[in-house]
């Protein structure tokens, strides 16, 4: 029997609301920060020597300016290189 279309869609925000409701399973590692912004700088340009885009995926997931003027952002990177 076929599934109809309201079948798949409530069977995706099923899938949904279970991938929320819990950490990220995605295989990436995240690693979070909290810095003035000329150490956030350093931070993430070392981050991203350290595990290079082409080797690990790198990237800067999310960033925000805290109200004291500090950066929090996220960085996350495969677990290792192929």
């Amino acid at each position: 029997m076929g599934m109809r279309p309201r079948d798949i869609a409530s069977r995706m925000a099923a899938r949904r609301q279970k991938k929320s409701a819990g950490p990220v399973r995605d295989g990436y590692v995240r690693d979070t920060f909290t810095l003035p912004r000329e150490q956030a700088r350093a931070k993430a340009r070392d981050y991203l020597t350290r595990y290079p885009k082409a080797g690990y995926m790198s990237a800067v997931e999310s960033w925000r300016e805290l109200p004291d003027g500090a950066i929090e952002f996220t960085m996350r990177r495969l677990p290792s290189a192929d």
